[in-house]
Parts: C-alpha cells; structure tokens; sequence
C-alpha cells in the first residue's frame, strides 16, 4: 500500500554533485531510477512538484519537468491532468539499465492484478462496509462509555454486547441464547481455538472431526493446523446431497465434530432433518459436542431460513459465529454460545488468550444492532448479492449451459461442478492466464483424489455484477469436457 503523505510537496532526499562530470539532469533521472527500483520509492507514492523539487535542489524547475518527462515516458512514473506525479506500480525492475516500458510494466505486475474478476470464497463485498454507520456507532460508543469500563473488563466480553447478541440470536437464529452462555472473540478461528481449548481440559477431547469436503487438509487450512498444533487428532467426514454422512461420524471415533449445517461449506447443502437429528442423538449418546460453524445464514434466497442447531440441542452444539461476513473480515469479532456446563471453561480460555476483544468495537456492534442499522444494511447486502448470483446464473446459461450450478439457496458461493474428464488444476491454471481468478473444491478437500468429481467453487460475494459475465465468458470454452 502506497503511503499518502500529508502536505502539498512530499520531501524526497535527492543529492546532486554539481563537481561530477555527469549532466545535473542525468543525475537526476539516475537518482529516481535508482530510488524506485531499490524499493525506496514505492508504487502509488506522490513526488514533489516540479516547482518545489526544483527549488530544493537548486535547479530550473524546466530541467526538473524534462526529467519526469523522461521517466514518465519510460514507465517509471504516472500522472494524470490535474493529479500529482506518482511512482508506477510495477513490482519487479529491470536488472540492466533497459527502460521499463508501460507495457512491460503492465505485465510485470502480480498475477492477481488486472483480472477481470476474482471468484474467491469467502469475501464479502468489501466496498459495501457500512463506514458512515460504523463511524457513527463508534462515536456513539465513545461518547457512552464510562470511564471505568474502559479497564480490563469481564474477559467474556461487554455485558451489553453479550445481552444484544443474544437476544438477535434468538430472534434471527432461533437460538437458545443467554447473556451468560455468550464468550465474545475476535472471530472464528479464535472462537473455536477456544472451544477446542475447553473440550481438551474439561472433557478430555482427543478426537475431533471435520466435514469432508470442508476445511481441508492442515496443509491449506490454518483451523486443521490449530487442531493437529493442539494434539488433538483429526479425522475427516464425508459429505453427501444431505450433509454430514452421520453413520461415518458414529465409525470415526470423533468425539466433537466441526459441521456447517445451514450451508455447507464448500458444497452449499442443508444438512436435513433427518440427518440433524441423527447428529443430536450421536451426540446425546456419545456425550459427544457439535461445533456449528454459522458463518453465513444471515443470506437466504430461494428457501425459508434454516434455524441454528444449536437451538434443538443447547447442552450439546457450541454456536460460533462471526461478523466477518455481515460486515467486514477488518471488524475482528465473533462470539461463542456455548453449553452451560461449558461457558466458564470458555471464558477461562478466553482470558488466558487475550483477556478479552477490544471494547469499544464491542459496544460499537452492539449499538449498530440496537440501532436497526445493522439489519438495514444485511437487506441492502441480500439484495447485491441476489443481483449478483443472478448474474451468475445468466452468465452460465448463456456461456456454459452444460453445467449446472448448486449450493444457490444461501450465501454468496455457488459449485461448479465440471465435465468429468476435466482437470480441476489445469482448467483454474488457464483461465489465470485469462485473467479470470478461479478455485477448486479439491482445496476443500482433507486427502486428495485424483477420482473424486472435479468442480469449481466460484465466491461471488466481491465481484461487481458488471465484470460476472464477461469473466465467465472469457473461460467458457475451459468448462467444456
């Protein structure tokens, strides 16, 4: 990120030797050469005017204007009518002396610039953060709170976050939510690293399960790699048209399971009735725990809401969810509903990480969900995204109508499913080259399996409606067997 330094003429260290039998304008142009290919002038920095840098080195401001003429025409700088001159973004320069050209830089820039679109899983639409409400709602905050509250408080998190949460919970989620049952995190990964925790110390948990097609392997998934980092041994479950393959929990030896259960992550089923009571009596019988991963059912479409398990089995599913997805990954909370048997163990963990999340972002939260701007912006929010995953449908039964996308009802990702004999790796490989960012579920996937169905997962949540089409018009021909 270039730093915007503050100013009307940023000062740049520039030294001239007026005793050299060099030109004072080839030294110049030297200096910025150099400068800009060593790193010390970065890409999207701001270069004093002609007039300022001039007076600085004691030269014709004409002699200083020819010097940025030159490197601007050599792709070094940019510079638009009326905008500063700035370093170009290129990110590898030339060893020799060879000008860098415009169109060199261009290619030299990293792969994932330029591209037409970048279906990656999991990001919300990050130009759509609410600032105007968050900055609101944080001066709110800092206006309210009392000076003593702004001590190390209850490590659990605000009492009036934990009270507000619970009650949305109950209301959106059909959760069976307390103020006392609630440990607010900064997040997921922190929020079921906490869970995990307190089953090792209180329960003795040796064996955890995840979902397969799921998180992954701990090569690709930083949650696998905190489980096996713990001692805890991880197997790993399929999942079929119906979710969790519960008869292949009971075999594992699990005795707590990772499960998605309103949207399956990657593959986007609801797991069913029948299987959600199945996976509450494995785990009345066993005495074992679900870990119910809610990271985006605040987004339905087709179908009614899916309330949380949690809600059909308080004693036995920790509920961990996010604002990551509603909000922004940047707004680093979340919050754990955990069993009362557990919630201490929890807030013990909790206090031993970090002794509690940031305050003032608490209450913050809390006040855009008392506010109502909260779910003013979720149903702005379902609306883009209803747009763009039409978008996508449109531009799949116009270019590749071959293929039928699932996982559609919830969230901001669909499946791809691809012809058989295609290869998943080669096919993501060319539509980079297409300048298309595309994914495969064999990411999502614990062992990999040259005969499992190769697919795409193709996140829509921040694409521009405008660039769906013509990036999947530019693949279409590489989603054909």
């Amino acid at each position: 990120m270039a730093i915007e330094w503050s100013g009307l003429s940023p000062e740049l260290l520039v030294r001239l030797d007026r005793e050299a039998g060099q030109p004072l304008r080839a030294q110049l142009e030297g200096s910025l050469r150099e400068a800009i290919r060593d790193g010390r002038l970065r890409g999207g920095e701001r270069l004093p005017s002609s007039r300022a840098l001039a007076r600085e080195l004691g030269v014709s401001r004409g002699m200083v204007q020819e010097c940025y003429g030159q490197l601007l025409a050599e792709g070094y700088l940019t510079s638009r009518s009326g905008s500063a001159t700035r370093v170009a973004d290129i990110t590898e320069r030339a060893a020799s002396g060879t000008p860098v050209t415009p169109a060199t830089a261009t290619a030299r820039l990293p792969a994932d610039r330029g591209l037409i679109a970048d279906f990656r899983v999991g990001v919300p639409d990050l130009s759509s953060f609410p600032r105007a409400d968050w900055a609101w709602a944080v001066r709110q905050a800092c206006g309210e709170i009392a000076s003593a509250d702004l001590g190390y408080g209850d490590p659990r998190g605000s009492a009036v976050l934990r009270e507000v949460l619970a009650g949305y919970l109950r209301r959106v989620r059909a959760a069976d939510a307390g103020s006392e049952r609630m440990i607010i995190s900064t997040g997921f990964a922190q929020g079921i690293n906490l869970v995990l925790r307190a089953l090792i110390r209180e329960r003795g948990v040796s064996c955890v399960a995840f979902e397969d097609p799921g998180y992954g392997s701990a090569e690709s998934d930083e949650t696998v790699r905190a489980t096996l980092a713990m001692g805890l041994r991880a197997v790993h479950v399929p999942v079929d048209e119906e979710g969790l393959v519960v008869s292949a929990l009971a075999a594992s030896g699990a005795q707590a399971v990772v499960v998605t259960p309103a949207h399956q992550s990657p593959t986007g089923v609801v797991l069913s009735a029948a299987r959600r009571h199945a996976l509450l009596a494995w785990a009345r019988r066993q005495g074992g725990y679900v870990i119910e991963d809610d990271y985006d059912s605040e987004f339905r479409y087709d179908k009614e809401p899916v309330g949380a398990l949690q809600g059909l089995a308080p004693d036995h599913v920790f509920l961990v969810g996010t604002a990551s997805k509603a909000l922004a990954p940047a707004v680093r909370l979340g919050w754990v509903q955990a069993p009362a048997a557990l919630a201490g163990a929890v807030a013990g963990e909790k206090e031993m990480s970090d002794r509690g999340s940031c305050a003032l972002d608490q209450l913050a939260l809390a006040t855009l969900l008392t506010s109502g701007r909260y779910d003013r912006h979720l149903r702005r929010m379902r609306a883009v995204y209803a747009g763009r995953r039409a978008a996508l449908v449109e531009a799949f039964a116009t270019h590749s109508p071959q293929l039928r996308l699932t996982g559609l009802a919830a969230g901001f990702h669909a499946v791809a499913p691809l012809p058989a004999s295609a290869d998943e790796t080669a096919v993501i490989a060319a539509a980079r080259e297409r300048r298309v960012g595309l994914y495969g579920i064999g990411d999502y996937r614990a062992i990999a399996d040259p005969a499992a169905p190769p697919a795409l997962v193709i996140g829509f949540g921040n694409v521009s409606e405008r660039a769906i089409g013509p990036a999947i018009a530019a693949i279409a021909d590489l989603l054909r067997a």
